[in-house]
């Protein structure tokens, strides 16, 4: 992205406006008219079923468009909420649509968030559908650290993450009493050591291969793990 092109998107921002933890943001089914990118904090995509138990399907981090396919739809399937404290900049549609009709190669940009995001969605059914409760964890932190590291938020394995092992839970198609339980076994075998909001990856190539972990699907080669 040029000097020009963050300009642009930066002068579009129609408000930037903080949030607390544990809010909601947009609900299942209404009318949107402006999009969200994340500046500071965790941000959650969810569903829940008709007994009120949350699955995550998607969590954002600082960088990210949360709901950009909102532009399109005019509405979201799913619901949004803030993870912890967080500051959000909002677009108003309309001036999306002028960047789109005016900015072709930034809309390339927006559009490739939409198609990083589809990746993402498709490696967590992947991580849901084939590997055990060691394997979900695992590749969870190490998506989140991959990610982290390309915006300079994560660092020789180490990050914030304002997570409870209920959300984890959430996350992973887990019990929260299995991921108290897996997270031990991870710390035992000397991989990961997950405290008080505070991660720290102890194995990163261990940490990987336990995942089946590749970083191709995040579309970069800055801080790209390989199991080969």
């Amino acid at each position: 992205m040029t000097d020009e092109e963050r300009d642009v998107l930066e002068k579009a921002a129609c408000a930037v406006k903080d949030y607390p933890a544990r809010h909601h943001l947009v609900r299942r089914g209404e009318p949107v008219d402006t999009s969200m990118m994340l500046i500071d904090g965790y941000v959650s995509r969810y569903m829940d079923d008709r007994e009120g138990y949350r699955q995550l399907v998607s969590v954002h981090i600082p960088g990210d468009f949360v709901d950009l396919h909102g532009f399109p739809t005019g509405r979201l399937d799913h619901d949004i909420g803030t993870l912890g404290p967080i500051r959000m900049a909002l677009f108003d549609h309309q001036t999306l649509v002028g960047i789109t009709e005016r900015h072709p190669r930034l809309t390339r940009f927006l559009w490739f968030a939409t198609l990083a995001d589809a990746a993402m969605h498709r490696e967590w059914i992947f991580r849901l559908g084939r590997l055990g409760a060691d394997g979900r964890l695992a590749h969870f932190f190490c998506e989140l650290n991959a990610r982290l590291e390309l915006v300079g938020l994560a660092r020789d394995g180490r990050f914030e993450l304002p997570l409870t092992q209920p959300d984890l839970a959430e996350a992973c198609g887990l019990t929260g009493v299995h991921v108290n339980r897996t997270l031990r076994r991870l710390r035992e075998k000397g991989l990961l050591l997950f405290r008080n909001g505070q991660v720290e990856i102890l194995d990163q190539r261990g940490l990987c291969v336990a995942a089946e972990f590749d970083s191709d699907y995040l579309y970069s080669d800055f801080g790209a793990w390989k199991t080969t």
